[in-house]
């Protein structure tokens, strides 16, 4: 494959907000959100609010930072975690895990007992892929996040649409795991907005920070846990990148919900 996406004579209508995601607990499933609200200088509510070391690795709760994913069970090395479908429920603080459409687990995350039956059944259930005891981990406020900046990611979908095109092959937008996802966007144009402001309908603004480079989680079905495609290998060999979607910092507060006009501004 070859072939540069045009990025030079650009313009960024206003995108629409086609669906809201969080990830509760990283490297797990995503719950749809119809709306939620933005406060700035953090991520989406509860997202990546917690993860499940994969051995010690280091994490200290009183001073938390930023680790790499590598310390915490994951979609790019653990694909049968995507055989999961988990709920969160913020009030309760339980997380329940279901696997075929039966419940395999469920523990109240805010006390001792009900993380030891989350470590239990992933203990459990990939044994061969852990390097030691896994635990639980949350310090408040904190985010788990693949970057050390407290982001919202978001993700185009017609770019995922042009990768479909190049691939040949399905590609569902939740293998990038992203927050929120628009339309309205021409192709690959979202990479052009690194710097940009952008507004919401309800007044909400972000500032978009980065690109996000792609690694092997991408190439995980999330609905099989198949590993059947090479999605970085494509993005490099067909745009010599690795990038789809950006990042951006919440610079002013507002609620969004699913159909909400977004501009650049």
């Amino acid at each position: 494959m070859s072939g540069q996406p045009n990025l030079g004579s650009r313009t960024h209508d206003r995108a629409n907000l086609a669906a809201i995601y969080r990830y509760p607990v990283k490297g797990l499933s995503p719950e749809k959100l119809e709306r939620v609200a933005l406060t700035v200088g953090d991520p989406l509510p509860h997202d990546r609010r917690y993860a499940i070391e994969n051995g010690p690795s280091g994490f200290d709760p009183a001073n938390p930072a930023h680790l790499q994913k590598i310390r915490f069970i994951m979609l790019m090395r653990n694909e049968s975690l995507a055989r999961l479908d988990t709920r969160f429920d913020p009030k309760s603080a339980t997380l329940t895990i279901w696997e075929g459409g039966r419940q395999v687990a469920a523990g109240d995350l805010s006390t001792a007992q009900g993380r030891e039956e989350i470590e239990a059944f992933f203990a459990a259930f990939m044994p061969g892929e852990l390097r030691g005891a896994p635990k639980v981990l949350e310090a408040p406020g904190f985010s788990f996040s693949d970057v050390a900046r407290r982001v919202v990611s978001i993700i185009n979908l017609a770019s995922v649409q042009d990768l479909e095109d190049r691939l040949g092959k399905p590609v569902d937008p939740v293998r990038f795991r992203g927050n929120l996802l628009v339309t309205g966007w021409p192709a690959w144009s979202e990479l052009d907005l690194v710097g940009s402001e952008l507004e919401t309908t309800t007044g909400a603004r972000l500032k978009v920070v980065k690109r996000i480079q792609r690694c092997a989680a991408t190439n995980v079905d999330p609905a099989t846990a198949a590993r059947d495609l090479n999605i970085p290998q494509t993005l490099m060999s067909a745009f010599d990148h690795m990038d789809c979607g950006v990042y951006a910092e919440v610079i002013a507060p507002g609620e969004l919900q699913t159909g909400d006009d977004i501009r650049v501004i």
